[in-house]
């Protein structure tokens, strides 16, 4: 199937409130958390598919610098959310979608790390201050409200199940990455072995959820709100990216068949917000003073934007 077809045939998956996937249908209602979703995310995400990064992207015009930088972005923001995570396992409302041994993802961002930085990458990296921002709501969420959180996993873990299989093959093609999987690792979900069911199920498990009207709503806000907070992040790599001259770009074009869904790449949640990080700029200079040969591309950080488009595309 080609990338023109995938994406076709995801934007056709959600018709009428009804989903066809794996020869079944499965009825939605529009009080169902995941449509409440996608309704309440729509308009977010048709401004952040149509970005020229996403265009360039899928083209593979690849900047490699910041594919390292935003694989630091999405450790310091999935350290925070597994934490949270593993506090609040147990909560009623968040319990049903604990799945740590099929989803987590910091540990394989810290082996994509080392891949690129070497042995002290920790020494060598830094929380950016969108970053932190992100963070820290977080883990504000964990303490407080972790309903809540409802909404960072879903778009972050089905996202990067979804469109970030699209991704990781753009960024094997055009940074020549090893096909044993080094560097790219954060795409690798080895204990799922049939995504289609996983999603479905994942859905499903969120659609259960005993929530009423009004806590559904702050979750559909909270979705929103982890789009900005992950435009903020990209806002700074573009800022940093702006720095970087053009022959550190490669161009590989995607074609022929490709594993997963291309309309829910995560480069769809991405837009460009500048922000003005001269601090972040700053930091990411001495950090590519350090170690200049372990530079690779934005993509990364994009990926992890995949669950933001997953809102209504899944």
């Amino acid at each position: 199937m080609s990338a023109t077809t995938t994406e076709d045939a995801a934007k056709s998956a959600v018709n009428g409130g009804s989903m066809y996937e794996g020869g079944a249908v499965t009825v939605l209602s529009p009080t169902d958390l995941s449509e409440m979703l996608a309704a309440g995310t729509k308009e977010v995400h048709e401004k952040a598919e149509n970005t020229q990064f996403v265009k360039d992207f899928l083209r593979g015009r690849i900047r490699k610098e910041l594919f390292k930088l935003g694989h630091v972005a999405l450790y310091f923001t999935y350290s925070a959310l597994e934490e949270e995570i593993e506090r609040n396992k147990d909560h009623p409302q968040f319990a049903p979608l604990y799945f740590p041994n099929e989803l987590h993802r910091r540990d394989a961002l810290a082996r994509d790390l080392e891949y690129f930085y070497g042995h002290d990458w920790q020494s060598q990296t830094v929380c950016s201050p969108a970053t932190r921002s992100y963070v820290e709501r977080i883990q504000q969420l964990g303490r407080e409200d972790p309903v809540l959180l409802v909404a960072h996993a879903y778009t972050r873990y089905m996202g990067d199940l979804s469109g970030g299989q699209v991704l990781r093959k753009v960024a094997q093609r055009a940074m020549k990455l090893p096909s044993t999987g080094e560097g790219l690792y954060f795409y690798q979900f080895d204990g799922i072995h049939n995504a289609k069911a996983f999603k479905q199920l994942y859905r499903s498990r969120m659609n259960e959820l005993e929530l009423d009207v009004k806590t559904k709503e702050k979750v559909v806000e909270e979705a929103n709100r982890a789009f900005h907070f992950n435009m903020e992040v990209f806002g700074e790599l573009e800022e940093f990216g702006k720095t970087l001259q053009d022959d550190v770009m490669d161009e590989t074009p995607l074609h022929g068949e490709v594993e997963g869904d291309i309309s829910q790449c995560p480069c769809h949640a991405a837009k460009s917000v500048a922000t003005g990080g001269s601090a972040f700029i700053c930091q990411m200079a001495k950090s590519v003073l350090k170690n200049p040969s372990g530079q690779v591309l934005l993509a990364a950080w994009i990926a992890a934007l995949a669950g933001l488009a997953a809102w209504y595309l899944m």
